[in-house]
C-alpha cells in the first residue's frame, strides 16, 4: 500500500520541480542511483517498467527505502495497463506514470487514492486526462511535441493545466529555462541526470552533484534561490 497520499505526491512534484527517472536491472545498482539522487535532494523519483522482471527489482529496492529512508516517494512508470498498476500498486508503488492515458488505469489509481500521471500528446488528451481526474499531465515525448512551445499552446486557452514534460528534458540551465519558463510545474529527466557512464563507472558522487545542481537551477528560475 502506498505510504504517501496523492496530494503528498503531487505537492512534493510541484515544489522540488524535478522527478529522476530510470531503469537498471541489478538490485543493488538500483539502489545505490537512488541512495544518490535522494542525497542531491530528489524525493520523488520514478522507476521504470522496462526490463525483464522489472517489478522484482522494484520490490526489492521500495522494501529497502521503506527501512533505509521513508521520506523517499517511490513510484512506477511506463506503465500502460491496468494490470502492471495493480501490480506495483501492490509492492508500494506511490505513484503510477504511463507513455499514455489509459482510463481504465486512472479508474484503478482513484480507486486506490494513486497519483497517476499519464502521457498526454494533445490538447485534447491534457483535457481528457483532467477529466479522468489527473493533477499533473505527463507531456511526452516533450522534445517531439514541440518542446517549450507546446506547452505554452497547451496553456494559452487552459492555465489551470499542470504540465511535467519528460523526453526532451536535459540537465542544463538554458534547457529548464526554458521548460520553466513556459509554463511547467515539473520535469521528468531520465538519462540528462541518472547518466548511464556515471552508472558504469559507479561514479554516485557525481550524480549526486548534478542532481542537486539540476534542483538549484530549478530554484533559481523559478525565484526561490
Amino acid at each position: 500500500m502506498a505510504r504517501f497520499s496523492r496530494v503528498q505526491v503531487w505537492s512534493t512534484m510541484e515544489s522540488l520541480g524535478l522527478v529522476p527517472l530510470f531503469y537498471h536491472g541489478d538490485i543493488e545498482t538500483s539502489i545505490r542511483v537512488i541512495e544518490a539522487l535522494a542525497a542531491g535532494g530528489a524525493k520523488v523519483i520514478e522507476f521504470t517498467n522496462r526490463g525483464d522482471r522489472a517489478f522484482e527489482v522494484f520490490r526489492d529496492v521500495i522494501a529497502h527505502f521503506d527501512e533505509a529512508d521513508p521520506s523517499l516517494i517511490l513510484g512506477a512508470g511506463s506503465v500502460l495497463d491496468v494490470a502492471t498498476a495493480g501490480l506495483y500498486i501492490n509492492l508500494g508503488a506511490n505513484f503510477i506514470v504511463g507513455s499514455v492515458t489509459n482510463p481504465d488505469v486512472a479508474k484503478l489509481c482513484n480507486r486506490r487514492q494513486i497519483a497517476y500521471c499519464p502521457g498526454c500528446g494533445t490538447a485534447t488528451e491534457v483535457s481528457y486526462a483532467q477529466e479522468l481526474g489527473v493533477e499533473i499531465c505527463k507531456v511526452f515525448p516533450g522534445s517531439e511535441l514541440g518542446g517549450p512551445s507546446f506547452v505554452k499552446a497547451i496553456l494559452a486557452p487552459c492555465p489551470w493545466s499542470k504540465i511535467m514534460p519528460t523526453g526532451g528534458v536535459s540537465a542544463t540551465k538554458e534547457n529548464l529555462q526554458g521548460w520553466f519558463d513556459a509554463g511547467v510545474v515539473c520535469v521528468g529527466m531520465g538519462s540528462g541526470v541518472v547518466r548511464s557512464d556515471l552508472i558504469k563507472a559507479q561514479d554516485w558522487q557525481a550524480i549526486t552533484d548534478l542532481t542537486a545542481q539540476c534542483l538549484a537551477w530549478i530554484r533559481e528560475i523559478r525565484g526561490e534561490a
